[in-house]
């Protein structure tokens, strides 16, 4: 029975509330991704908002079926923010939904069902004693259930499924990264906090190279992001511009994020560079396939010359 935009059923579990909504959920997700391109289009603040729309549509009844709120359909809320986490931080497809969501500083949706859920319950708890809660004990109840939720999101954390290195070199900032008033991220910054993006290791892992050697070294060393960002001789000249503004310390992921949230200054040091880098490694990148005759292990298994702009989500 569908009852004001809730499918109830006999065991109110509402699983097939979420059946009938994820369909719905992916549809608006896909139009919005058409309007959120990694490269250029709408700003960080237009893209949070668009992912405000999602959440609207998958939050709506939540002080009803919150309580109830099984691991099915919790996966599916969770799939769906993760398609708009991807599309606030300018990620690839192939960033893992706990990291996407810290990065854009979304909380867990199940989490946030939790919390007006619970903000109902204690309004509804005061009308039946006779009370009318005022805006400002609203507000309490809010602001305590929402350090409960960011408390239990970082307890998550602690042990992720996936995404380990960029929430490793977060979560310990995990405040300030959030609170933060300065920075936004850009499609390359994103590619090297993520390590997703033009590394030899993550395109051998996908099928867009033949082996994980970085392509600017003699010796072939692995291409990760540590070694681009703070070994790769290739990128020595940005790297002293980065030292100048950073300092000369640790260039490790972790002491990345720590100088980016330090200070705005600090954080366009860190952009600019993934910028010049990460670009001059795509444009590489361009070259090679342009010049070789040789299908990639991906190309000779779909039967198709692909295109590098490939690796790019829709």
């Amino acid at each position: 029975m569908k009852y004001l935009g809730l499918v109830l059923d006999s065991r109110w579990n509402f699983v097939e509330h979420f059946r009938r909504l994820a369909p719905k959920l992916e549809r608006t997700g896909a139009a919005l991704k058409r309007l959120l391109p990694n490269l250029g289009g709408p700003n960080a603040s237009c893209r949070r908002l668009y992912a405000g729309i999602v959440r609207s549509m998958a939050l709506y009844g939540a002080p009803v079926w919150a309580p109830n709120l099984m691991r099915r359909p919790a996966r599916a809320l969770l799939t769906s923010q993760r398609v708009m986490a991807i599309r606030v931080i300018r990620g690839y497809r192939t960033i893992s939904g706990e990291a996407a969501n810290l990065l854009a500083g979304l909380p867990p949706w199940d989490l946030e069902a939790k919390v007006l859920a619970r903000v109902f319950s204690l309004r509804a708890d005061a009308c039946r004693r006779g009370e009318t809660p005022l805006p400002r004990q609203i507000s309490v109840w809010r602001d305590e259930l929402r350090r409960d939720l960011m408390a239990e999101w970082q307890q998550r954390l602690s042990q992720p499924r996936a995404g380990l290195a960029v929430i490793a070199a977060v979560s310990p900032l995990f405040e300030e990264w959030l609170e933060r008033r300065h920075g936004v991220l850009t499609y390359r910054l994103t590619q090297v906090l993520t390590g997703h993006g033009s590394f030899g290791r993550f395109l051998f892992l996908i099928g867009r190279e033949e082996t994980p050697g970085c392509h600017h070294c003699e010796d072939r060393p692995e291409d990760t992001v540590e070694h681009t960002v703070a070994v790769c001789p290739a990128w020595a000249e940005h790297r002293q511009v980065l030292r100048d503004v950073v300092g000369d310390g640790d260039l490790s992921r972790p002491a990345l994020v720590q100088a980016m949230v330090r200070s705005e200054r600090d954080w366009d040091a860190v952009s600019s560079f993934c910028e010049a880098v990460m670009l001059a490694k795509e444009e590489a990148g361009r070259v090679r396939e342009q010049t070789s005759s040789r299908p990639s292990r991906r190309e000779r298994h779909s039967g198709r010359r692909g295109s590098r702009d490939d690796l790019r989500p829709p």
